[in-house]
Formats: C-alpha cells, sequence, structure tokens
C-alpha cells in the first residue's frame, strides 16, 4: 500500500471495515481505483476519462452485465 494516500470508500459499500467496497483516492490528475478486499491491486485512469465514465454511468449510457 502507499503512505500518505487518502483512499475514500464508496456511499454504495457496507460501510464500516467490511472488505466489500471500492475505494478511490486522486492522485494528480490521475484517479486510483481498488477494491477493499485486495488494496495491493490498483487500477489508475486519467482524471478525465474517469469523468467520462461517472458521465455515461449518471447518463445510463453503459449497457448492464
Amino acid at each position: 500500500m502507499t503512505k500518505g494516500v487518502v483512499w475514500q470508500k464508496s456511499s454504495f459499500s457496507g460501510g464500516g471495515d467490511s472488505a466489500n467496497c471500492v475505494e478511490l483516492a486522486a492522485a494528480g490528475d490521475r484517479i486510483r481505483l481498488r477494491e477493499g478486499d485486495d488494496p495491493g491491486t490498483e487500477l489508475v485512469v486519467t482524471s478525465v476519462a474517469f469523468a467520462g465514465f461517472v458521465r455515461d454511468v449518471k447518463g445510463g449510457r453503459l449497457g448492464r452485465v
């Protein structure tokens, strides 16, 4: 894990210290994402790409899996 990074837990997570959660952290112009049950593995994307993803999710433009 990286020291000095402030992770924010998704409001849709179970709450408390549950490992069933998605967390994100802003690091410059990058957004870092990880799962609570595997904090050593991160997905890093640009803030622009992440904003586009969130916009598409909110707009219902992504199909259901």
